[in-house]
């Protein structure tokens, strides 16, 4: 064991010295800590990650062990909606759904690397339904605030940050920007790790006098930082036609400064989301369109394994290249063209 770190202390000294002559023998050094070239031993970032047993504490959109906000926000709701159904005696949909045998197995078109993009911008949006619905408080900043900036000249109305926006119009508003932007569906998913981790990292609500612009602004940096062909912003002011230029590089300025510039999505926080909206479909009975796998599907399955396979050997041998968004993921949609 090593010896604490001590100082003398005279009777006229300081309260404030004192203070710390009792913090440091609270936290004594051990030998292992002091080095003979440097003094005092310097962690490396990797021994101060957060351990297993903590991780349900820590930032969701950074360590694939905590729980996604818009899981957590929904429980109370999907709790809510399972002692109806049992105190009414309705079936929770359970007997609707297909459940593979040893002769059929029942598969749908969404992989963690090829999610479908309707069925995701639809788990998506109800994501951040619970979000806004199950908020804590309010808490917002003037820069996403639509009152002060409108996102199109129709008026808003007086009591516009008190009406939740239902499902289908946060829905509507996503796959308007998705469709008319071409953006693929893994690049919504990364648009919710960043709108989560503005969420924690600012300490925001999206609720709904923020909403639209907060979804516009994670979608205009998962666009940008995803996709191989990134849009631009002119080329959302086209979209919505009555936003400036200005306004939208104002908009993405703050956004990227609040999550203090860490765009970096790791592929376990990637898949922790994939399966996490999955989860969330199914506890609100909206399941994914399950069929019977097929020959010619098992073929294009298997093809997407080998590649998926092969680029990761690769990757492992260039580990010291720098990594990018989701460590290269995404770059397995190339494979369409080829599965096609």
């Amino acid at each position: 064991m090593g010896g604490s770190v001590s100082c003398c202390i005279s009777p006229r000294e300081s309260p404030k010295n004192h203070r710390i002559e009792l913090e440091l023998e609270e936290c004594p050094f051990t030998a292992e800590d002091v080095s003979e070239d440097t003094g005092t031993y310097l962690q490396h970032i990797s021994d101060r990650e957060l351990p297993d047993e903590l991780a349900h504490e820590a930032n969701p959109s950074d360590h694939p062990g905590a729980t996604t906000l818009f899981l957590n926000k929904s429980q109370t709701d999907v709790r809510e909606k399972r002692k109806s159904n049992y105190m009414n005696n309705v079936s929770p949909g359970l007997a609707m759904r297909k459940y593979s045998s040893c002769s059929t197995i029942f598969l749908d078109d969404s992989t963690v690397s090829q999610p479908n993009l309707k069925n995701t911008i639809k788990c998506v949006a109800l994501a951040i339904y619970y979000n806004i619905k199950n908020r804590d408080s309010s808490r917002s900043l003037d820069i996403f605030d639509e009152k002060k900036h409108p996102l199109s000249r129709q008026k808003v109305a007086d009591d516009y940050f008190a009406v939740n926006p239902e499902h289908k119009l946060i829905y509507r508003f996503i796959r308007t920007l998705f469709n008319s932007a071409q953006l693929t569906a893994e690049c919504a998913i990364v648009t919710l790790v960043y709108l989560e981790r503005l969420l924690t990292y600012a300490e925001l609500d999206i609720c709904p006098s923020n909403w639209k612009r907060i979804v516009l602004g994670a979608i205009l940096l998962a666009s940008k930082v995803w996709d191989d062909q990134a849009v631009w912003n002119v080329d959302y002011c086209q979209i919505l036609k009555d936003i400036a230029v200005e306004d939208m590089n104002e908009m993405e300025r703050h956004f990227l400064e609040l999550l203090q510039f860490n765009i970096n999505v790791p592929a376990s926080v990637y898949a922790k989301y994939y399966f996490d909206l999955r989860s969330l479909a199914d506890d609100n009975n909206f399941g994914f369109l399950l069929e019977p796998l097929s020959n010619k599907r098992a073929q294009k399955l298997e093809a997407i394994s080998r590649l998926c396979e092969d680029r990761y050997k690769n990757l492992s041998k260039t580990c010291l290249r720098k990594s990018v968004s989701a460590d290269n993921l995404g770059a397995v949609k190339n494979t369409k063209a080829i599965l096609s």
